[in-house]
């Protein structure tokens, strides 16, 4: 352990080693799909997430004799401690080579660090704050393609957990179907008819023309659907959906996302679904420039499968049709566009009412990522 080094990213270069460890790490897994590097860097500087905003936060990276070996960052949500009344640091984009001693050189700063700053407890990994990606290790399924914006790891890194002290907090799930598979005429027929029994209508998402009304709807949803126990959890401020919505603007398919508003226009439910733009990313080892912009432009037409993030339903319209009603449009709209499969993640497991609207879907669980906890006064 004497031969690793910690460096703490503070400048171009070590940051271009936190973000180009994995290209070295997964040369040879054709199921991860690379990051544009240059969006990478931006995204875990805090640009477009709430990273920056929230609470001090510590990028490092290891090496040996010169050599990038590992990378952590960690930190807190401040805000979310607040809300929640807990002390909870959190990790997130662990990588590292199969040796255990530079895992635990990495985890034993972050654990110090923690300490120092009063937290109880540890999780991760997790998305970096107000984002909706990256969350947890695959357990069980290493074999299949990620779908954009999810996690890829190495099998060992759920050991290495384990072996520092880690233990289970919860598992997140993954859903996939090929709609040729899928027989949702009994959906779509019923869906008009519930529609009409309870009151509601389900229109896709319009960020051109109706960017503020939708925002503010989604936001309204977003504060009449996230039960108080969900202890990961804090209502999305009104600027926080506004700069999601700006980042969807430039590569979602509106026709793939729907709210759900009563008759007197009230908004009870939405789902954010984008295509896979890894279909288009696995071609470009992580540069647009110069050539990568051409692929990008040839492949984007290609995309054949789609990611659903969320949906979110009211809690007082729960039961009452709303999520099948949407699920029921999305299918109807991937099927005209050509889209033959599709990914419902990163679902918790103890989120119940989803998990059921989703199997009732005829949609089969198929990846689950753990999330794990360290309690720091045991």
């Amino acid at each position: 352990m004497d031969k690793i080094v910690l460096l703490e990213v503070n400048n171009s270069k070590l940051l271009h080693e936190f973000a180009l460890l994995p290209f070295e790490l997964y040369k040879n897994d054709t199921s991860w799909v690379p990051p544009i590097i240059s969006e990478y860097k931006k995204y875990v500087s805090g640009v477009g997430n709430s990273l920056c905003d929230v609470g001090p936060h510590v990028k490092m990276i290891a090496q040996i004799d010169g050599k990038t070996v590992g990378r952590i960052l960690y930190g807190t949500d401040d805000k979310l401690n607040e809300y929640k009344k807990m002390k909870v640091g959190y990790i997130s984009q662990f990588e590292c080579i199969d040796d255990y001693a530079v895992a635990e050189k990495m985890l034993d700063s972050a654990k110090n660090w923690f300490l120092e700053k009063g937290m109880d407890r540890i999780k991760g990994p997790l998305s970096l704050p107000g984002g909706e990606d990256n969350r947890g290790f695959i357990t069980d399924n290493f074999e299949t393609r990620t779908y954009i914006m999810n996690t890829y790891n190495k099998k060992y890194y759920n050991d290495f957990f384990i072996k520092y002290g880690f233990e289970k907090y919860w598992d997140c799930y993954a859903y996939h179907a090929r709609f040729d598979d899928i027989d949702a005429s009994r959906y779509v027929r019923l869906a008009p008819l519930v529609e009409k029994r309870y009151g509601f209508h389900v229109d896709h998402i319009d960020l051109k023309k109706n960017a503020s009304r939708d925002a503010g709807d989604i936001h309204t949803i977003l504060l009449n659907s996230e039960p108080e126990e969900w202890e990961d959890f804090m209502p999305m401020t009104r600027k926080e959906i506004d700069m999601v919505l700006k980042q969807l603007i430039s590569f979602a398919d509106e026709e793939l996302i729907f709210i759900a508003r009563t008759d007197d226009g009230k908004p009870i439910g939405f789902n954010v679904t984008l295509p896979d733009y890894n279909d288009v990313l696995k071609h470009l080892n992580g540069k647009l420039f110069p050539f990568g912009i051409f692929k990008f432009l040839y492949y984007k037409r290609k995309m054949k499968r789609l990611r659903t993030f969320v949906l979110f339903v009211d809690m007082k319209y729960h039961n009452k049709g709303v999520s099948a009603a949407i699920y029921s449009r999305l299918y109807e709209k991937a099927i005209e566009k050509g889209y033959v499969e599709g990914e419902g993640s990163t679902i918790w497991e103890y989120n119940i009412p989803m998990i059921t609207d989703i199997e009732k879907t005829g949609a089969k669980r198929d990846i689950v990522y753990r999330i794990y906890q360290y309690h720091l006064n045991r």
